[in-house]
């Protein structure tokens, strides 16, 4: 499977007389990329702010603005990444300004793990879904390697995805807003790990 940096998206909705219509289809309009990771790229196609999702006829555009790594409160975020191929390890600035840059300035745990530069732990419900190429899920002391097809349920874990192969991995997330059960958030705390 080859991608562009843009992924067609089509979005559908309801015409005046409540029947259903193609609202949107092209390119969706954010694609996120990073100087410090050459050929990374991160194409937002839908987000929500709320849970239940309100159904609006027609609704307004929901991924333009800053880059936000992870959904608001109660809301989700549907991503397609491009990963290329490892080139090389990231400074600790470098890290630093990537997770700034993503909208999760305290995201990364590459200072307490030191397992790999893009470790990070969100307060999510990550659904992963390898779409073309392998990854490794790295996580505090194993991994596993990912080829196309395969589905990852990322449930708040400290985790990096590492592409060790030749050519670029793509991968479909859809991120759900989550919360710690309170006994893991203290053992979670208790580490130094930000939520």
């Amino acid at each position: 499977m080859s991608l562009s940096q843009k992924v067609r998206r089509v979005v559908t909705g309801h015409n005046e007389q409540g029947e259903a219509i193609v609202l949107m289809d092209g390119p969706a309009p954010f694609l996120f990329q990073s100087e410090h990771r050459p050929g990374f790229w991160s194409n937002d196609i839908w987000r929500t702010g709320q849970m239940p999702v309100v159904i609006e006829a027609q609704p307004e555009e929901p991924t333009l603005g800053p880059r936000r790594q992870l959904p608001g409160p109660r809301g989700s975020v549907l991503r397609i990444n491009n990963i290329p191929p490892e080139s090389g390890l990231l400074t600790s600035d470098d890290i630093a300004r990537e997770f700034a840059r993503m909208g999760n300035a305290a995201g990364s745990t590459h200072a307490v793990s030191g397992r790999h530069p893009m470790m990070h732990r969100t307060q999510t419900l990550d659904y992963a879904i390898i779409l073309s190429g392998e990854i490794y899920l790295v996580l505090d002391k194993e991994e596993t390697l990912l080829r196309a097809g395969d589905v990852v349920v990322q449930r708040g874990t400290n985790h990096a995805w590492s592409n060790r192969s030749s050519a670029p991995c793509v991968l479909a997330f859809m991120l759900l807003d989550g919360v710690y059960e309170e006994s893991l958030a203290q053992q979670l705390e208790g580490e130094g790990a930000p939520p």
